[in-house]
């Protein structure tokens, strides 16, 4: 059986009034840019595909020679009152142990398969698809939903790798390419047919896996999105997070630099750094041309220090800025956070008020103990052991070619059809948006820049945190965007974000009402909860338009600075290269793929281009 949407001016209302509740980004076109009020994206009109079998048999599904290695169904169960529809859930693994979920639309299938990424090291078997509010198939149950623990279980401690060595492979790249293979085999057993359209979305770690997939398996999917990727796993999960958090721990073993004394630094910040795109707003829109000392808010002889920083606080929070480096300057990682995203230090290197907790610690050492060196270090390694030095730094990064996910030549993904969107928020504390930013640069330069327009795209929000929330408009659809770009060729220009008054300030976004924000993984990003379950739309406060980088939003002169009507398309910014120099900018270039196998504590790899 199948359904065509036949009543085109419903289905488009339906589109607005979802546009209207969710607050969610529309797109612009290049043409009508500077004039035009935003249009929801068009995609596809498909047709509504009825299973050829019943949930149930798919527990005797054997799709072992479709992912090449065995696989294991463990359940298959229809979920009656799923939100937003009924979907037939199924469970299994992949030898040796990657879990994988696939959701299958009951009565609601639309001929599109949509995997979504895992944060931090993973670990976790959870399906969360975010930026999708107002993107019509995610909110009515028409998307077949896959996702994979990558291979392992646990936290952020990395033991996973200590022993076997496989374990370290499937988290690489493995994992989520075979759930792919399953999840695409289980579609077409369940609906007799194959999915129309592929999509992966992934933020953090699944911003990783996401360029890992057009890097190497560009037959995958049709369209990727790319949130904040941690695409240099092998200095980001070391160098980065083991600098700050040396650096934010004083010789008793205490945080130097306090949440408490976060403001104060936004503050000072935002006053020297807030003006340079021509609009006071409150947001940094360009921070590469920011340069700001915080040695503005260092306390005074005399006065009371509740309103300032002390000298080994700002000398803290100077090296912080500054980024991982040797003794020569020479930086270890591509930059430390930028100005405007103080706020978003806490309960990263800068522990939460009561808590002298720091998560940089506990990411850099579960790396370094666990992942990072083909040999471990020996068990009494700590975290002060690590050293800043360019004799280590090749030593550890020896393996990126395995973790890292920075090879910029994509023409077999473009010629395969392929979408890329890239985004980040200019404030996002855990990974810097120059990386983003260098990546973005490779592929112009690698690919020509004629070629990359054909098939990419780079976002940048200010005032945006790690995957969601911030205190500039960092709620958007990109899943519409890039539907309509896959399926109709039309090719993405402005997105028009919102801030949410009641939305998420913090740097890990959309905590669900019965979950913690501090249960949340690193870099889950935005859990898709419908508005109808939530009770009422969240109240908007701020829209603008985002231009594709290097472009920027520049306000007319006239009107609200909060509609994003009164911004057209605004200079380019200008990141200077020596901001992109750093030891690790080889990896930028095109090289051979490493393919690994693991053997207990050793992995057998051949390269291969």
């Amino acid at each position: 059986m199948m359904r065509q949407y036949n009543r085109k001016n419903w289905f488009f209302l339906v589109f607005a009034a979802l546009a209207m509740f969710s607050i969610t980004p529309q797109i612009l076109s290049a043409q009508n840019a500077q004039t035009a009020p935003p249009a929801t994206p068009q995609i596809a009109v498909l047709g509504v595909i009825a299973p050829a079998t019943s949930c149930e048999e798919l527990a005797k599904a054997d799709i072992s020679g479709t992912v090449g290695a065995k696989a294991h169904i463990t359940s298959a169960e229809r979920v009656p009152h799923g939100s937003p529809a009924p979907y037939c859930r199924v469970t299994g693994f992949i030898e040796p142990m990657v879990k994988f979920e696939v959701r299958l639309p009951l009565n609601t299938w639309t001929q599109r398969f949509v995997q979504t990424g895992c944060g931090g090291l993973c670990g976790n078997l959870s399906i969360h698809l975010g930026n999708d509010e107002g993107c019509y198939p995610a909110q009515h149950g028409e998307l077949a939903l896959a996702s994979t623990d990558m291979g392992h279980t646990g936290g952020m401690d990395g033991q996973f790798g200590e022993k076997d060595y496989q374990l370290r492979i499937d988290f690489a790249y493995r994992g989520v390419h075979v759930t792919t293979l399953a999840a695409k085999a289980l579609i077409h057993q369940f609906y007799g047919q194959d999915a129309r359209y592929s999509y992966f979305s992934g933020c953090s770690d699944g911003g990783r896996e996401a360029l890992m997939e057009a890097q190497r398996y560009p037959q995958d999917f049709n369209g990727i999105a790319a949130g904040a990727p941690a695409m240099n796993f092998t200095t980001q999960n070391t160098f980065y997070h083991g600098w700050n958090a040396l650096k934010n721990t004083g010789v008793d073993g205490k945080p130097i630099l306090t949440a408490d004394k976060l403001p104060i630094l936004y503050q000072a910040a935002l006053e020297a750094c807030d003006a340079i795109d021509g609009l006071k707003d409150g947001l940094i829109s360009d921070p590469f041309s920011c340069h700001f000392d915080p040695s503005v808010v260092e306390c005074k002889m005399g006065t009371n220090q509740e309103g300032c920083l002390t000298h080994a606080q700002v000398e803290t929070a100077r090296a912080i800025y500054q980024g991982a480096h040797d003794a020569e300057g020479d930086r270890l990682v591509l930059s430390g956070p930028l100005p405007g995203s103080e706020l978003a230090w806490a309960g990263v290197y800068v522990p939460q008020p009561g808590n002298d907790r720091i998560m940089s610690a506990m990411i850099s050492t579960g790396t370094l103990k666990n992942l990072a060196y083909e040999k471990n270090p020996p068990p009494g390694y700590t975290l002060q052991d690590l050293e800043f030095t360019p004799a280590l730094f090749e030593a550890t990064t020896k393996l990126h070619a395995l973790y890292d996910a920075t090879d910029p030549q994509l023409t077999p993904f473009a010629k395969a059809g392929g979408k890329l969107i890239l985004w980040h928020g200019l404030a996002d504390p855990h990974i810097s948006p120059l990386n983003t930013i260098a990546y973005y640069e490779a592929l112009n330069k690698t690919m020509g820049a004629k070629e990359v327009q054909q098939f990419a795209r780079t976002y940048l929000f200010p005032g945006g945190y790690h995957c969601g929330g911030g205190e500039g408009p960092f709620s958007f659809d990109v899943m519409s965007v890039l539907m309509a770009w896959v399926e109709k060729g039309t090719a993405p220009h402005a997105l028009v974000a919102s801030h949410q008054v009641d939305g998420p300030r913090g740097p890990i976004a959309g905590t669900s009402q019965s979950m913690p924000q501090a249960a949340l993984p690193l870099g889950r990003g935005t859990p898709d909860i419908d508005i109808a379950a939530r009770g009422t739309a969240p109240t908007v406060d701020r829209m603008r338009p985002v231009y594709p980088y290097p472009l920027t939003a520049k306000y007319t002169g006239t009107g609200s600075i909060d509609d994003a009507k009164n911004f057209i398309v605004g200079p380019p910014i200008s990141v200077p290269s020596s901001q992109l120099t750093w030891l690790g900018s080889a990896f930028f270039t095109h090289h051979p793929m490493v393919w690994c196998v693991g053997q207990g504590a050793r992995m057998n790899c051949t390269s291969k281009p």
